[in-house]
């Protein structure tokens, strides 16, 4: 069984930086992708950063420029480096991890990020 447990939500002001971390424990298979999603008041969960197990990455348009996903395969850490946060940054993040081989879908339980304007 796959854990993923989130750290580093909180509390900043428009225009300041927090960082998220994720860290899988479990039965992790090699090829793999982990990311972060959030879901805020109303709205459907959405992919914010997302960055595979060889390197590559992909963001949401609206994060683009200010958020940065990095990941350490040795450790199944991965962390979203987020930047020039704006009050509608405001959400739930959630870790997740999706593997290829068998294609399994994980989530963590969240993390608070709320930017007060």
């Amino acid at each position: 069984q796959v854990q993923l447990v989130e750290s580093g939500g909180g509390l900043v002001q428009a225009g300041g930086s927090l960082r998220l971390s994720c860290a899988a424990s479990g039965s992790i298979f090699r090829l793999n992708v982990m990311g972060w999603y959030r879901q805020a008041p109303g709205k459907q969960r959405e992919l914010v950063a997302a960055i595979t197990s060889g390197g590559g990455s992909n963001y949401a348009d609206s994060v683009k420029g200010r958020f940065t996903v990095s990941r350490d395969n040795a450790k199944n850490t991965v962390d979203l480096q987020m930047n020039s946060l704006k009050p509608e940054d405001t959400a739930v993040y959630y870790c997740n991890l999706k593997t290829v081989t068998p294609m399994m879908t994980y989530w963590g339980k969240g993390t608070l990020v709320t930017v007060s304007s």
